[in-house]
């Protein structure tokens, strides 16, 4: 038995019982005749004493070779503790050590295993498994534990049956770029890494599963950030016989449960907005409601004057931030600079001061009065204090540079906080979206999305005003989850391919296999998927999700630890029936 109590455990009340621990030196301080060490294991950490007076020599001695992060085991007594340390559970005692054993020794780690460390991200990620001992990615871990069985205990309880999909499949020409493996045995050919279990719990409602669940790894090959790898967890779900208020209310719930086992918060609230709401009053179809800045549109009050810059938009906006009449010129200045960006792609901004005794103050009083500018403030809902910040252009880019900058200065007057929870549902996304360099058409979410029943005849006529059957759940600003009702006839689905430019032909080849099941009696069905890595990480309150996996990849895909992706041998090539030419 290498241990009888982990490193965490041990209290007052256990004081004189024999006890066994085992785990690695955290550090130690010699004093000579006495030494005292740390051990430490994923449960806590205990101090060990060695005293020059009532120690073996021998294992006194020994103590004096040990390093930090050797692997030990020691038996002795349970004593009290001369010295209490309140940060630790097991500060009041400590293990006056009679057998010490080096289970394995050590070399001196790269960097601090410590909860604040001196060692980069670089480093750190090549010995992820050393930074994985460290507290805040350890807890990080355990977290995403706790959150995974959370919802395993929610959905088994109403019935769910997780059920395991393949993960060799075949490519398919929607969504990102897909990760291919060679087929050894079928020449030439390749299955493809899935995006998602899409088509196989479709097919699992076929079969009558009714309720599926699976918390699943998924694979997309596409440029990374914060809060993207390619390959992720979905929480992945489908229902049978059901319409798309019935998946809200049991994903509102698993989200109600999620904040209150985990958080302690209780939500009353889901709000639901439109997708065409959403874009026109935050720029974007994921907003972060903890905080107003609504945006107030100004065309009416904006280019009626001879300001050339607002008579030639498409859309004047602005949003009113508050308290931020106290900014200096020279942080309006930084602001501008900051909307000029390249990420941004602003050209300029114009701003008015809403100032304490009612009048306004603006970078372009030449062109606008008081009257002009009080109706800016109405809009906008500026109070006295506030400043209204307005960016002009074309309209979807002026939103989405607008929404850029609404996020931006919540994130510098603190209004993101990462302990208040605001989730809410967008829906009515539209079904399609016109590429405009090809002139094709795309499934916004995916081709098996069903059209709202009442859009069906726009299809012929007006594509791009179809409304889809689907539904996003957002939280904080993320998008944490999206799913539809899906289409479930084969006349529907074969319609729908040929919206997207599919031929007949290319349609059977690709997704006959479904096609041909929905004629045999496939159900009314809908699911959804929610981001277990972002999801886990707006819960633990962060907003990047690389802490929270155990082995992620870094910025340019890479496993440097491992040092993946890799070439392989002349051997496995040829077996394979790949030709490499480097040039």
């Amino acid at each position: 038995m290498y241990r009888s109590h982990n490193c965490g455990e041990l209290r007052s009340t256990d004081i004189n019982a024999e006890v066994t621990l085992a785990g690695w030196v955290q550090n130690s301080n010699d004093k000579g005749f006495i030494n005292w060490v740390n051990l430490r294991d994923r449960y806590g950490i205990t101090q060990l004493l060695f005293d020059k007076g009532r120690s073996d020599e021998k294992i006194f001695e020994l103590a004096k070779t040990l390093g930090r992060e050797f692997v030990i085991q020691v038996k002795g007594t349970v004593i009290e503790r001369e010295a209490k340390n309140k940060n630790i559970p097991t500060g009041e005692i400590e293990i006056l050590v009679t057998e010490l054993t080096i289970l394995n020794a050590a070399l001196t780690p790269p960097f601090t295993i410590e909860d604040k460390t001196d060692g980069g991200e670089d480093i750190r990620m090549k010995y992820r498994y050393l930074d994985i001992r460290r507290n805040p990615v350890k807890n990080s871990l355990l977290f995403r534990h706790k959150v995974a069985m959370e919802v395993r205990k929610y959905l088994s309880d109403l019935d769910f049956c997780e059920v395991e999909t393949p993960y060799l499949i075949k490519s398919t020409p929607e969504g990102a770029r897909d990760f291919v493996v060679p087929s050894r045995m079928n020449e030439g050919q390749f299955y493809a890494l899935p995006q998602s279990p899409q088509t196989f719990k479709q097919l699992l409602m076929v079969g009558g599963m009714d309720k599926y669940f699976q918390i699943v790894k998924c694979f997309r090959d596409e440029d990374l950030r914060a809060d993207r790898q390619p390959e992720f967890t979905q929480i992945d779900c489908e229902m049978a016989f059901v319409e798309q208020e019935d998946i809200l209310n049991v994903f509102e719930g698993l989200t109600r449960h999620l904040l209150k086992e985990i958080k302690g918060i209780e939500v009353d609230k889901f709000p639901r907005i439109t997708y065409d709401y959403a874009m026109k009053t935050y720029g974007n179809d994921k907003p972060d409601i903890r905080f107003g800045m609504e945006f107030g549109e100004l065309n009416e009050f904006a280019q009626h004057k001879d300001f050339p810059v607002f008579n030639a938009a498409e859309l004047v906006v602005g949003i009113a931030v508050p308290g931020a009449g106290n900014y200096t010129r020279k942080e309006i200045d930084a602001l501008i600079d900051w909307v000029k960006r390249p990420q941004v792609g602003a050209s300029g901004m114009v701003y008015a001061k809403y100032n304490d005794d009612g009048t306004y103050k603006s970078s372009v009083d030449k062109f606008y009065d008081q009257d002009d500018l009080g109706q800016w403030a109405k809009i906008t809902g500026a109070k006295p204090g506030d400043m209204i910040f307005v960016l002009s252009g074309p309209a979807n880019k002026t939103r989405a540079q607008l929404s850029a900058l609404r996020m931006e200065l919540a994130t510098r007057l603190g209004l993101r906080k990462p302990e208040e929870f605001a989730p809410l549902w967008v829906v009515d996304f539209p079904l399609l979206e016109l590429d405009e360099e090809s002139g094709r058409y795309h499934a916004m979410h995916h081709p098996f999305t069903s059209p709202k029943p009442e859009d069906m005849a726009l299809l012929e006529t007006d594509p791009g005003k179809v409304r889809a059957n689907a539904y996003d759940m957002v939280l904080n600003g993320n998008e944490i989850g999206g799913g539809s009702i899906r289409i479930h006839d084969k006349a529907t689905q074969q319609l729908m391919f040929k919206y997207l430019g599919f031929t007949e032909d290319e349609a059977k080849a690709q997704f006959g296999f479904l096609m041909d099941a929905f004629q045999f009696g496939a159900p009314p069905h809908g699911g959804l998927a929610f981001g277990l890595d972002r999801l886990v990480a707006i819960l633990g309150g962060q907003e990047t999700i690389r802490d929270f996996i155990a082995f992620p990849k870094n910025n340019s895909g890479r496993d440097v630890m491992i040092d993946a992706p890799a070439a392989i041998d002349d051997a496995q090539l040829k077996e394979l029936h790949i030709k490499v030419d480097l040039v």
